[in-house]
Protein backbone atom coordinates (compact mmCIF):
# COMPACT_ATOMS: atom_id res chain seq x y z
CA UNK A 1 0.00 0.00 0.00
CA UNK A 2 1.38 3.40 -0.84
CA UNK A 3 1.29 6.22 1.64
CA UNK A 4 2.74 9.67 1.68
CA UNK A 5 3.67 11.44 4.85
CA UNK A 6 3.67 15.22 4.69
CA UNK A 7 4.01 17.14 7.94
CA UNK A 8 1.27 15.63 10.08
CA UNK A 9 -0.98 14.48 7.22
CA UNK A 10 -0.91 10.92 5.94
CA UNK A 11 -2.54 10.09 2.63
CA UNK A 12 -3.07 6.51 1.52
CA UNK A 13 -3.83 5.00 -1.83
CA UNK A 14 -7.54 5.06 -2.52
CA UNK A 15 -7.73 1.41 -3.50
CA UNK A 16 -7.92 0.03 0.05
CA UNK A 17 -10.72 0.45 2.57
CA UNK A 18 -9.34 1.12 6.02
CA UNK A 19 -11.86 1.70 8.77
CA UNK A 20 -10.72 4.27 11.31
CA UNK A 21 -12.46 2.92 14.41
CA UNK A 22 -11.28 -0.71 14.51
CA UNK A 23 -10.08 -2.29 17.74
CA UNK A 24 -6.22 -2.41 17.86
CA UNK A 25 -6.30 -6.18 18.42
CA UNK A 26 -8.50 -6.63 15.34
CA UNK A 27 -6.12 -4.41 13.37
CA UNK A 28 -3.14 -6.57 14.42
CA UNK A 29 -4.94 -9.75 13.36
CA UNK A 30 -5.88 -8.15 10.05
CA UNK A 31 -2.27 -7.04 9.44
CA UNK A 32 -1.10 -10.59 10.22
CA UNK A 33 -3.60 -12.03 7.77
CA UNK A 34 -2.57 -9.56 5.08
CA UNK A 35 1.10 -10.38 5.68
CA UNK A 36 0.30 -14.09 5.21
CA UNK A 37 -1.48 -13.26 1.94
CA UNK A 38 1.47 -11.17 0.77
CA UNK A 39 3.93 -13.91 1.72
CA UNK A 40 1.87 -16.50 -0.17
CA UNK A 41 1.99 -14.32 -3.27
CA UNK A 42 5.75 -13.77 -2.81
CA UNK A 43 6.46 -17.49 -2.34
CA UNK A 44 4.35 -18.40 -5.38
CA UNK A 45 6.07 -15.81 -7.55
CA UNK A 46 9.52 -16.83 -6.36
CA UNK A 47 8.87 -20.52 -7.00
CA UNK A 48 7.22 -20.19 -10.40
CA UNK A 49 9.26 -17.33 -11.83
CA UNK A 50 12.46 -18.76 -10.39
CA UNK A 51 11.68 -22.09 -12.05
CA UNK A 52 10.94 -20.43 -15.39
CA UNK A 53 13.90 -18.04 -15.45
CA UNK A 54 16.35 -19.23 -12.79
CA UNK A 55 18.68 -16.28 -12.85
CA UNK A 56 19.45 -13.30 -15.05
CA UNK A 57 22.62 -11.41 -15.72
CA UNK A 58 23.69 -8.02 -17.01
CA UNK A 59 23.92 -9.35 -20.58
CA UNK A 60 20.25 -10.32 -20.58
CA UNK A 61 19.29 -6.88 -19.29
CA UNK A 62 21.45 -5.28 -21.96
CA UNK A 63 19.84 -7.37 -24.72
CA UNK A 64 16.37 -6.36 -23.56
CA UNK A 65 17.38 -2.70 -23.29
CA UNK A 66 18.90 -2.75 -26.79
CA UNK A 67 15.79 -4.43 -28.23
CA UNK A 68 13.55 -1.79 -26.62
CA UNK A 69 15.79 1.04 -27.84
CA UNK A 70 15.80 -0.36 -31.39
CA UNK A 71 12.02 -0.73 -31.36
CA UNK A 72 11.63 2.85 -30.11
CA UNK A 73 14.02 4.22 -32.73
CA UNK A 74 12.26 2.33 -35.53
CA UNK A 75 8.83 3.50 -34.35
CA UNK A 76 9.84 7.17 -34.15
CA UNK A 77 11.85 7.03 -37.39
CA UNK A 78 8.82 5.59 -39.17
CA UNK A 79 6.63 8.38 -37.78
CA UNK A 80 9.12 11.03 -38.88
CA UNK A 81 9.41 9.47 -42.35
CA UNK A 82 5.67 9.27 -42.91
CA UNK A 83 5.19 12.91 -41.92
CA UNK A 84 7.89 14.22 -44.27
CA UNK A 85 5.28 14.65 -46.99
CA UNK A 86 2.43 17.10 -46.81
CA UNK A 87 -0.06 14.24 -47.07
CA UNK A 88 -1.84 12.67 -44.15
CA UNK A 89 -0.46 9.17 -43.53
CA UNK A 90 -2.59 6.39 -44.98
CA UNK A 91 -4.61 4.21 -42.59
CA UNK A 92 -2.31 1.24 -43.24
CA UNK A 93 0.69 3.41 -42.32
CA UNK A 94 -0.97 4.38 -39.06
CA UNK A 95 -1.80 0.73 -38.36
CA UNK A 96 1.86 -0.22 -38.91
CA UNK A 97 2.96 2.66 -36.69
CA UNK A 98 0.61 1.48 -33.94
CA UNK A 99 2.07 -2.03 -34.20
CA UNK A 100 5.59 -0.62 -33.90
CA UNK A 101 4.60 1.40 -30.82
CA UNK A 102 2.98 -1.68 -29.27
CA UNK A 103 6.20 -3.67 -29.85
CA UNK A 104 8.24 -0.95 -28.16
CA UNK A 105 5.83 -0.72 -25.22
CA UNK A 106 5.76 -4.50 -24.74
CA UNK A 107 9.55 -4.65 -24.64
CA UNK A 108 9.71 -1.81 -22.11
CA UNK A 109 7.08 -3.54 -19.93
CA UNK A 110 8.99 -6.84 -20.12
CA UNK A 111 12.22 -5.06 -19.13
CA UNK A 112 10.50 -3.38 -16.17
CA UNK A 113 8.90 -6.68 -15.14
CA UNK A 114 12.28 -8.42 -15.20
CA UNK A 115 13.79 -5.61 -13.12
CA UNK A 116 10.93 -5.90 -10.60
CA UNK A 117 11.47 -9.66 -10.38
CA UNK A 118 15.10 -9.08 -9.39
CA UNK A 119 14.17 -6.26 -7.01
CA UNK A 120 11.58 -8.40 -5.24
CA UNK A 121 13.84 -11.42 -5.01
CA UNK A 122 11.85 -13.70 -7.32
CA UNK A 123 14.96 -14.41 -9.40
CA UNK A 124 18.68 -14.07 -8.78
CA UNK A 125 20.80 -11.47 -10.54
CA UNK A 126 24.26 -12.70 -11.37
CA UNK A 127 26.62 -9.92 -12.38
CA UNK A 128 28.78 -10.77 -15.35
CA UNK A 129 32.46 -11.13 -14.61
CA UNK A 130 34.68 -8.45 -16.06
CA UNK A 131 36.96 -9.77 -18.81
CA UNK A 132 40.38 -10.80 -17.48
Amino acid sequence: MSSTVTSSTRRRGLDHFEPEDVDPQVQRRLRGTLEQIDYTAFASNKALIGQALGHVDANQFQHMAVAAAQARAQWVAAAVAMTETSHTPAPEQITKLAQMRAAYQELVEAYEALRRMVERGYITFRPTSPPS
